[in-house]
């Protein structure tokens, strides 16, 4: 293991059918990786490692041809398409044993690469763990930024430690990496995990600018999905609320019942069709929003029961693993 002066830097890129721009980020990611080292922040044994989340375009062959060409590119392959946060902890998983420090971020170039350098000098200052966080949302739509900020402060509420407008471009060190490993639930949150793993953060900002090709591949119903499973694969706060609401309801409702008897003791009582109606759809509305959210907590106990695999690789490149010797 090298000394922490020149630590082992592994870039971590998750890939999904980004064949438009993976040939135009790749570069930036190497000429980065070089230019630490060149600075002597990072040993001339780092790399950047790919990973292709069972693309159905020609990401996995471009990957390939990178690493022939260059041995400080590598690459993995999973066997289908397991999701980004699942890619993500492919690559950390894969690299832990080969670097000091890993550093994830996405490809398509919206994540700027010279935050790296600052990541490094917090690294080198002591800190395990370092966050790139969004300094602005300037260049994001007012719909987009309001349910961000919301969904940041909605799992923070929920008790989901989370960094504020943080995804996840991180640094982290081996020693956090080795105790990632021993989390072994397979509804990823990555944001909220790494939070739980503990050791000296701080976090570092910088400006997200637009992809600089293709196309996204996370719209609204993504970003919802992954907002609700970072809710309910962190906090119980929600079975909580519906317990606190049924006692509620429950509290309402017996009062009532105490309204009819007394009505119909008076002989005030009257047809009340209406009211019964509204009260019948209130009540069962609220009933199958409580069983829809235990149904969601019932099916993720489900999943972990199984314990399958959280990723599975396929393909490794021609390089893997990597050899000592091949500097930048």
């Amino acid at each position: 293991m090298m000394t922490k002066q020149s630590p082992v830097l592994y870039i971590v890129i998750p890939c999904y059918n980004e064949q438009e721009v993976l040939p135009l980020t790749a570069p930036l990611f190497l000429q980065k990786l070089q230019s630490l080292a060149a600075a002597g922040k990072i040993s001339p044994e780092s790399r950047v490692l790919f990973v292709n989340d069972g693309s159905k375009d020609d990401t996995w062959p471009i990957i390939e041809r990178l690493a022939a060409q260059d041995a400080h590119y590598l690459g993995i392959s999973q066997s289908r398409n397991r999701g980004h946060q699942n890619a993500v902890l492919a690559g950390l998983m894969e690299a832990k044993d080969h670097c000091d420090i890993t550093i994830s971020i996405d490809c398509d170039g919206q994540d700027d690469p010279g935050a790296m350098d600052a990541m490094v000098d917090a690294y080198l200052d002591g800190c395990e763990v370092v966050y790139g966080v969004r300094s602005s949302r300037d260049t994001d739509t007012f719909f987009k930024r309001f349910t961000a900020e919301t969904f940041y402060k909605l799992l923070n509420a929920m008790g989901a430690e989370v960094v504020f407008n943080h995804a996840d471009y991180r640094l982290l060190s081996r020693r956090v990496l080795q105790e990632l490993a021993k989390f072994k639930e397979v509804n990823l949150f990555l944001r909220g995990m790494v939070p739980l793993v503990g050791f000296k953060s701080t976090t570092v900002p910088y400006e997200r600018q637009e992809r600089l090709a293709g196309k996204s591949h996370y719209p609204l119903s993504k970003m919802l999905a992954l907002a609700f499973d970072g809710i309910t694969s962190l906090s119980v706060r929600p079975i909580r609320f519906i317990t606190g609401f049924g006692v509620l309801v429950a509290l309402v409702s017996f009062l009532g019942v105490i309204w009819a008897l007394a009505q119909a003791l008076l002989g005030h009582t009257v047809s009340g069709w209406a009211s019964m109606t509204c009260i019948i759809c209130f009540v069962s509305g609220v009933q199958l929003i409580c069983l829809g959210i235990i149904g969601e907590y019932i099916g993720k106990i489900y999943m972990e029961a199984k314990a399958r695999p959280r990723y599975i690789i396929s393909a490794r490149t021609a390089n893997w693993p990597p050899q000592e010797g091949d500097g930048v």
